[in-house]
């Protein structure tokens, strides 16, 4: 039986509106492990294809869902409020991974960047003074 089966057993839905919220959660929470599955493994011709459906998904849910106020307040809305928080801690680690590798990124490219300058190497010539002596012009400039 999938999450999504279990909190339909344990709600009555008198007016037939919070099956299909919870049944597009479900539907959320798959594009988010599949995004997240994407990132991991770097796949990002993968991660891109999720987006449109992850973005019309949310749509109709922002569009289907009662306020925040309602959800909070009348019980019959818990299964619901689980399962959105449930999506945005999902929606978060990939944030998270997302801000992960791009720091990584940042890193490499500042690492490669960098050593560019290294390259230019601050000497003393024979008076003590300060003389810049870039590696690769030969031994004459030294």
């Amino acid at each position: 039986m999938s999450a999504d089966s279990s909190l339909l057993q344990n709600f009555s839905d008198p007016t037939g509106r919070l099956a299909p919220l919870l049944s597009q959660c479900g539907e959320l929470t798959q594009l988010l492990d599949l995004e997240f599955e994407a990132l991991k493994a770097q796949e990002l011709d993968r991660f891109e294809q999720i987006q449109p459906a992850k973005t019309q998904l949310l749509s109709r849910l922002t569009e289907a869902c009662p306020s925040a106020e309602d959800i909070q307040s009348l019980p019959e809305w818990a299964p619901l409020q689980e399962a959105l928080i449930a999506c945005r801690d999902l929606h978060r680690r990939n944030a998270v991974l997302i801000e992960r590798k791009l720091d990584a990124i940042r890193s490499a490219l500042h690492s490669l960047s960098s050593a560019g300058n290294a390259s230019s190497v601050e000497v003393y010539d024979r008076l003590g003074h300060v003389s810049r002596f870039n590696r690769g012009k030969g031994y004459q400039e030294a």
